[in-house]
This record gives structure tokens, C-alpha cells and sequence, in this order.
């Protein structure tokens, strides 16, 4: 599916595994193997890409099982892009996505950058840790 702006092209495709690596590039994420950036994408349940002139200046996916556990991953825009309701295009694009593939008993989690915190709450994402939830924890290789 494309939908099409006068500016800006959303797609809910992967993007190419070189557009990828640029975009990670342009927000500081680093250098990542190709191959394992393209097997990382293959192995995704959704994708939505948002091109401007066929370049590609935001992205996010959801990762998981398909049945209990669904992870947003990689929502990110060039920074020259941000401010402009992208982040948003892409969050309601991946939230209209989860509604239909998630039931009662699902989870669905996230790892947000220090200081995003906000624009993830907007969706109903709660802090961690609070009340009932203890501290998410994760490992780096």
C-alpha cells in the first residue's frame, strides 16, 4: 500500500537495506552490517517507510512472534525532517497496524530514546518503572 502527499510518499513496505543504513547513519546510530541489517528486516512483522523525493527520511517496524509479543523497533526520522508530524504518521500507521494483529493477552513493548519518552505516551505507552512494573532491562553485542 502507497499513500501519497504532495511532499511526502508513505509506504508499508521494508525500505531497502541501503536506505536503511543511511538513515541509521544520519541519526548517530552507527555502522551496522549489511547482512545483518537485511536479515533484521526480512525477519520483521510490518514496516511503514516515508520517502520525500524517493529518499527515505522516516521509518518504523514491529518485531515479535506475531502472537503474544510485538516490539516497536527503529521508529526514527532524519533529524532534518523531524517537527513535521512524520513521527506521528509513522506511530499511527504502526498503531492501526497492531489493532488488527494483536488480541487480548498481547504485549506489546518498546525501547524508547532517552528524552522520547513523551512522543510514546501520546500512545498509551506507559513508564517503566511505576507501581506495578519493574525496570525494563536489555542487552547490547
Amino acid at each position: 500500500m502507497t499513500v501519497s502527499t504532495a511532499k511526502f510518499c508513505l509506504k508499508l513496505e521494508s525500505p531497502s537495506v541501503e536506505d536503511f543504513l543511511i538513515l541509521r547513519s544520519k541519526v548517530g546510530w552507527g555502522n551496522l552490517d549489511a547482512l545483518l541489517a537485511e536479515r533484521s528486516l526480512s525477519n520483521s512483522l510490518f514496516h511503514v517507510a516515508i520517502y520525500h523525493d524517493d529518499q527515505l527520511v522516516g521509518m518504523g517496524r514491529v518485531v515479535g512472534d506475531g502472537a503474544m509479543y510485538f516490539y516497536i523497533q527503529d521508529v526514527v526520522v532524519e533529524p532534518s525532517y523531524q517537527k513535521l508530524g512524520i513521527g506521528a504518521a509513522l506511530m499511527a500507521s504502526i498503531e492501526d497496524y497492531l489493532s488488527n494483529a494483536t488480541t487480548q493477552g498481547a504485549t506489546i513493548g518498546l525501547l524508547a530514546a532517552h528524552g522520547k519518552e513523551a512522543f510514546y505516551s501520546r500512545y498509551g505507552y506507559i513508564l517503566r518503572p511505576n507501581d506495578v512494573l519493574g525496570h525494563g532491562m536489555c542487552k547490547f553485542k
